[in-house]
């Protein structure tokens, strides 16, 4: 076989072992990029979240991280939440006595799903707070969700009693048209941003519903800690 001829041959096997290595270089690359900003990505949402229950309950001087197993009992949260646990937040007023349960809801809106923080005082059995923790509503009309003062008043005392059996709430939260609020477990929606306030008020209740049953038993426990 003369040299051209083998040289035709060897070309595409040549560009195979080169696009194998630059391949392999991507992957390589692209692994270490995602290992080297997961503990700042991390960090930043540790940050946000504190930032939000000290919002949704002001009165905390310290908080403390927990989560709810599903075999009824509560342990200190560490990194990793195993399988079917929820994460919530316990807060501690400055003579140490407990202010209140931060717990994070979640649902979808218009543009995409808006995740948020709700402060609930057992005390009341209400939830006395919300703040947003990720969303990407249209600016101007669902960000009103952050900045309309009527509409933040619904969270002032959102009844969230637990029912008899303690397994659910005795009333679902439910959004309702602007304007027609009439109990107090009702969230009166903004009135052009009908979308995100609906979501707003399932993740409150689907937040609600899944962790006040399993927290019930262990009010005590928490306001005892040191």
């Amino acid at each position: 076989m003369n040299a051209p001829a083998a040289a035709a041959l060897e070309s595409p096997w040549a560009m195979i072992r080169t696009l194998g290595v630059v391949a392999t270089l991507c992957g390589v690359i692209i692994v270490a990029a995602y290992q080297w900003t997961l503990a700042p990505i991390a960090a930043n949402r540790r940050i946000v979240i504190e930032r939000a229950v000290f919002k949704v309950i002001p009165s905390a001087h310290r908080i403390e991280p927990f989560i709810a197993l599903p075999n009824g009992t509560i342990q200190p949260a560490g990194e990793a939440l195993p399988q079917g646990a929820i994460r919530f937040y316990a807060a501690y007023g400055s003579g140490g006595a407990l202010a209140g349960i931060a717990a994070e809801g979640a649902a979808k809106g218009y543009a995409d799903t808006v995740r948020i923080l709700f402060g609930y005082v057992p005390g009341c059995a209400c939830i006395t707070g919300i703040a947003v923790v990720s969303m990407r509503e249209t600016p101007g009309i669902g960000t009103r969700i952050l900045t309309d003062r009527e509409f933040l008043s619904n969270f002032q005392a959102l009844d969230v009693r637990l029912n008899r059996e303690l397994s659910g709430l005795a009333n679902a939260v439910q959004t309702v048209k602007h304007g027609t609020k009439t109990r107090p477990w009702e969230i009166d929606a903004i009135a052009g941003a009908t979308v995100t306030s609906r979501a707003v008020g399932r993740a409150i209740d689907a937040g609600a519903q899944r962790l006040l049953p399993r927290l019930a038993p262990h009010l005590e426990e928490l306001a005892r800690r040191p």
